[in-house]
């Protein structure tokens, strides 16, 4: 099997190098090149589709976040121009990504079209491409026409209900009717792709003594199989692979995502890279990637695969399975309510909660609630929380001594929101329960500090909200997790006692819809009865937030994402002794 992937990849190799040298959109060179298809092994050479009146190259990876929501649009895409002489080929020049994986993922994807491995990124070298997803037209003479973004609906950090722009589109309908591409160049977004480091002379950081150390601390949580990060991060190989991507995201300090203020408060899972780990990942990287000797490893994170709790005492899922539509219908998909009956036995004390999506692709947020006997569940109605998940969000993870109570007989109910992504697909979700060996100190809960009268100005590039809660008896506070949508700016905590001091406990000045975070405190912090907590929250409904759908109208709460919520949650105790 060896032989023969090696033979394959060799012959792909030789017959990439028969590609013409390609500079930029305008370039008078006739293009040339063959390929084999990831899929079957046959050779695809541009050649075969000489009668195609244009032929879009796009450069695509299988992990990287913004290029898979874009997996759906050029799917589409390639059935509409087909008809009218357009020919659709991916190509795949990551370092990581074989032919196997390649292939797998043009599966998922349902790609109607050649997907090609580029090995040794021979053929992205000759086009200058340096993102996945990047498209390139070039029209019926095979001269490079329009490189760049397929459209302006999804980037870093935002992503619009619909584009603004379509440039691609727009392009080969310039190159159907005869007439010159308006606009040849556009920056395409994405991952950087990934081609083979070369080491560079002596190493004073290598993978094994620093890098590895540093992936297992900052990065491993969420960058290994069946978590949030689009890629694992497990290896050296893995490292290596994604260097210039982890290059970008480090030096622009977007990753690891971590969003507190670091002059308020201080946090158990705070994900943030200190500077001195900085340098040295960002060294490495500018070094060539050396790995180092395989003796200077360390022993690496034991995780439970699939669960970040470790392994579940008890696992609930949906016991019937949602069709999520490929397509958002008008309104959008009306929050789903499950419920589910517990058989315990006894009351339990959960001290680790973790929901987990069945379709995460689509699971937009799960609140899970605890219905115990006699109450009933009112949807929209505060209930009792027992765990939830929002993008970028992490599980329930209670210190000793805490825990939540889910009486004898209880019901779990789900509320599920779906975000459809052009591909019908069927969830059901689970949640992960881990319970408390002994009767535990405090009981926890969560409350949601929230304020629905939102009435967002159009065009408010600053607008404030506040919400409160008091304590009405003497507690303590264990984490935050603040929560807005897409018009949301910053969020900030605050601690008013009954003195009139002010002490803020969490500021988010950069709030990002991507990544919801929870932050749980290091130390309880101490709430006297007749202290509040406040809550202020601004918004961003002005044309200079790129996440903003309409910022010509005024925005009130609702569900949707288009619409706003305001909620401060917080997870916290009385300090009295639970029942």
């Amino acid at each position: 099997m060896r032989i023969r992937l090696l033979a394959f990849l060799t012959l792909c190799g030789l017959l990439a190098l028969l590609a013409a040298p390609v500079a930029s959109s305008g370039e008078k060179k006739p293009v040339a090149f063959s390929l084999a298809d990831a899929r079957d092994g046959k050779t695809v050479a541009l050649s075969d589709f000489a009668d195609r009146k244009a032929v879009v190259v796009v450069f695509v990876g299988t992990e990287c976040p913004v290029n898979n929501q874009y997996m759906p649009v050029l799917a589409r895409m390639a059935k509409d121009f087909e008809p009218r002489g357009v020919q659709f080929l991916a190509v795949n020049s990551n370092a990581q990504d074989n032919p196997a994986r390649v292939a797998e993922h043009a599966k998922k994807h349902d790609l109607p079209f050649p997907v090609l491995k580029d090995p040794a990124a021979a053929v992205a070298d000759r086009f200058g491409a340096k993102r996945t997803p990047e498209a390139v037209v070039l029209d019926g003479k095979r001269t490079v026409v329009y490189r760049g973004r397929i459209d302006d609906q999804y980037g870093v950090g935002f992503g619009r209900p619909k584009p603004t722009r379509r440039d691609l589109a727009d392009a080969l309908e310039a190159v159907l009717t005869g007439k010159p591409v308006e606009r040849p160049t556009t920056e395409a977004p994405g991952c950087l792709i990934a081609r083979v480091a070369k080491p560079k002379g002596e190493a004073t950081v290598t993978y094994t003594k620093q890098v590895s150390r540093l992936l297992q601390k900052h990065c491993q949580e969420c960058h290994r199989p069946g978590q949030i990060g689009p890629m694992p991060l497990l290896t050296y190989d893995d490292a290596a692979s994604w260097a210039e991507t982890i290059k970008e995201v480090v030096a622009e300090k977007r990753m690891p995502p971590w969003h507190a203020d670091p002059k308020f408060g201080t946090f158990s899972n705070d994900r943030s890279l200190p500077e001195e780990g900085r340098k040295s990942l960002l060294a490495w990287i500018d070094g060539g990637c050396p790995k180092g000797d395989d003796k200077d490893l360390p022993p690496p994170r034991s995780f439970v695969s699939g669960w970040g709790v470790g392994k579940p005492d008890v696992v609930v899922s949906m016991s019937e399975e949602f069709d999520v539509p490929a397509e958002t219908p008008k309104g959008g998909v009306p929050y789903q309510y499950f419920t589910e009956t517990t058989d315990f036995g006894e009351d339990k004390w959960v001290t680790r909660a973790e929901a987990k999506p069945g379709a995460a692709e689509v699971v937009h947020h799960i609140i899970v609630y605890i219905v115990p006997p006699g109450e009933t569940f009112v949807p929209g109605r505060p209930g009792r929380v027992l765990v939830g998940v929002a993008p970028g969000d992490t599980a329930l993870v209670l210190p000793p001594g805490y825990a939540k109570k889910i009486p004898r007989g209880s019901q779990l109910v789900f509320q599920m929101h779906y975000t459809p992504d052009g591909k019908a697909r069927k969830d059901r979700s689970s949640v992960g329960l881990v319970f408390a060996k002994e009767p535990p100190e405090r009981a926890a809960i969560t409350l949601g500090i929230s304020n629905p009268k939102i009435r967002i100005p159009a065009g408010a590039d600053d607008y404030k909200i506040e919400s409160q809660f008091l304590f009405k008896e003497d507690g303590h506070i264990l984490g935050f997790m603040p929560h807005m949508h897409l018009r949301g700016k910053s969020f900030r905590y605050e601690a008013v006692f009954p003195d009139g001091k002010t002490e803020v406990l969490l500021s988010v000045p950069r709030f990002d819809f991507n990544w919801q975070a929870s932050y749980r405190l290091v130390k309880p912090y101490a709430m006297p009865k007749g202290s509040k907590v406040h809550c202020v929250a601004h918004f961003d409904n002005s044309e200079k937030n790129l996440n903003n759908p309409d910022s010509t109208k005024e925005v009130r709460w609702g569900d949707q994402t288009w619409e706003e919520m305001m909620i401060g949650w917080v997870e916290f105790v009385f300090d009295k002794k639970p029942q």
